[in-house]
């Protein structure tokens, strides 16, 4: 099983729409796809409840639960293991960050979200795993992502080249307990989505999915 957190200590970066968008796209490719929903406020368990697929499948757990959780979803035949992890929580971020084999940060272009990537990236740095910062809501015209890209680079993070725009099917897709390749497959966030899975595939390496596609139980 690959597990990858998804961790920044800024709230509003779209941590939740980024796991549960990654994950769809894996369920979709037929692995055996969970999320730990670790925020208190349950964003992507109340995702979950409006949903009608089966998978993903979302837990919501406790932090100090984490190690349990992620046990159960491996013995389960968990293939993929996404953990949304909570603004401002440190020790539970620490943890996620320690048991995955990835961790990403979604980070919008604004001067608050890059000025918060120092804080999260100094404790993340003492796990060893590796970090990737998706640069997220990225306006259609102007320069953001350039100028993103350019002070990051100075905190010597890898930056996915695969950005997600600023777009409405992100948002509106999670009403329905969608993600916005199934809310609009033909549309460019359907396309960054499936980009960003492939990508960060990639960076997982040896990630071999099987063709068991059940869901757990």
């Amino acid at each position: 099983m690959k597990t990858i957190a998804i961790v920044s200590q800024k709230g509003g970066s779209g941590k939740t729409t980024l796991a549960l968008h990654l994950a769809v796209a894996s369920a979709v490719a037929g692995r055996n796809t969970a999320v730990i929903d670790l925020d208190p406020q349950a964003s992507a368990a109340n995702w979950s409840d409006r949903r009608e697929a089966e998978l993903p499948v979302v837990l919501s757990a406790h932090a100090s639960r984490l190690r349990h959780e992620i046990a159960r979803v491996r013995e389960t035949g968990g293939e993929m293991l996404f953990v949304d992890t909570a603004p401002h929580s440190d020790s539970a971020a620490l943890e996620a960050a320690q048991r995955a084999d990835l961790v990403l940060i979604p980070c919008r272009p604004a001067i608050l979200d890059l000025e918060a990537i120092t804080n999260t990236l100094a404790f993340l740095r003492t796990t060893g795993t590796p970090v990737l910062v998706v640069l997220n809501a990225i306006a259609a015209t102007g320069q953001d992502a350039r100028l993103a890209t350019e002070a990051l680079s100075a905190h010597q993070v890898e930056t996915c080249p695969v950005r997600l725009g600023r777009r409405i099917a992100f948002a509106r897709a999670l009403v329905s307990g969608q993600a916005a390749q199934e809310f609009e497959p033909g549309g460019k966030a359907a396309r960054e989505v499936a980009e960003l899975h492939t990508f960060v595939l990639a960076r997982l390496q040896d990630f071999k999915p099987s063709t068991n596609g059940n869901p757990l139980t």
